[in-house]
């Protein structure tokens, strides 16, 4: 996103400035982390910008605030709206959104009871891993930092203190010049990337990580997990030992940002022969087809914008 910000940005109920919108130093959220937020992906159709999946998206930003006790003083149709008048405001052709809700200036306790700000920021993103990695992919490292235990940090909501987590795994990863960091939950068993879920490639059945993995329940996953199934892919969601990482066919990332990301290599070990395979391009052309008209909607997935 560099420095190129948006011009406009919807906060607290009205689009206004980018520059103005503004916080406390004191609210809750940036000492303690007390946010939750989705990212949300617009696209140009031939019938013109769809919102993909915007009801589901913000379905989960209500029961993530709901884990944390976090009363949203908005509907889901205002904030739907609020996501269309944001893209309207930035005359953004495509664009990526992110809505926040997040504990604001009130008290300086853990369980003090304070205002829930909310902004929705709307801007364009290209591949999330860097140009050219839809196509290419990338080379992946597994972390030496595991994601949270069960029963500790709930990985279900999509909270900002979460991605403290995330962090550290991307960070690493990119100091020792891989694209993306693959954690493992704390059974020593595979979870998911730093801000992505993973899916390997067996005999030309997609395996994925269980929800108990310690992973966020990604929107992309469910759509790929649908689409796949819909067109006689099988589908295994079971637990993973990190070894398979090497032994799969292919393995691929997903999220919103990441869309569908190959990785072609895993701590320096080839994923097959080291390049996309098949299935790979089978579901990035039955997923990207949702926006070029190749791939029926069958499950109104894309929302007029």
């Amino acid at each position: 996103m560099s420095h190129h910000y948006p011009a406009h940005i919807w906060h607290n109920g009205e689009i206004k400035p980018w520059a103005e919108a503004t916080t406390h130093v004191m609210s809750h959220a940036l000492h303690y982390g007390s946010s939750v937020f989705e990212g949300i992906r617009s696209y140009a159709t031939p019938d013109g910008q769809r919102i993909f999946r915007l009801t589901d998206h913000l379905k989960r930003l209500y029961t993530s605030a709901k884990i944390y006790d976090m009363v949203i003083p908005y509907t889901l149709d205002e904030l739907a709206m609020a996501c269309r008048h944001v893209i309207a405001a930035n005359k953004l052709e495509k664009a990526y959104l992110r809505p926040l809700a997040f504990r604001g200036l009130g008290g300086f306790g853990l369980s003090a009871d304070c205002p829930t700000e909310v902004s929705i920021a709307a801007w364009h993103m290209g591949p999330y891993l860097g140009a050219g990695t839809l196509e290419s992919g990338i080379d992946a490292c597994v972390s030496s930092w595991q994601r949270m235990a069960p029963n500790t940090i709930p990985a279900g909501a999509k909270a900002g203190g979460n991605y403290l987590s995330g962090q550290l795994i991307a960070r690493e990863a990119r100091r020792l010049g891989f694209g993306e960091g693959i954690a493992m939950a704390s059974t020593g068993l595979l979870s998911e990337g730093a801000g992505e879920n993973l899916f390997l490639v067996f005999e030309g059945a997609l395996h994925t990580t269980p929800v108990s993995a310690a992973l966020l329940n990604g929107i992309t996953r469910n759509s790929i997990i649908t689409l796949a199934r819909k067109n006689g892919i099988e589908v295994v969601e079971r637990d993973i030992p990190r070894e398979y990482l090497y032994l799969c066919d292919e393995l691929f990332m997903c999220g919103t940002a990441a869309e569908i990301t190959p990785i072609r290599s895993v701590d320096g070990k080839p994923v097959g022969e080291g390049k996309p395979g098949p299935v790979t391009a089978k579901i990035q052309a039955l997923f990207f087809g949702l926006f070029d008209g190749r791939t029926a909607d069958e499950w109104g997935w894309l929302e007029q914008c």
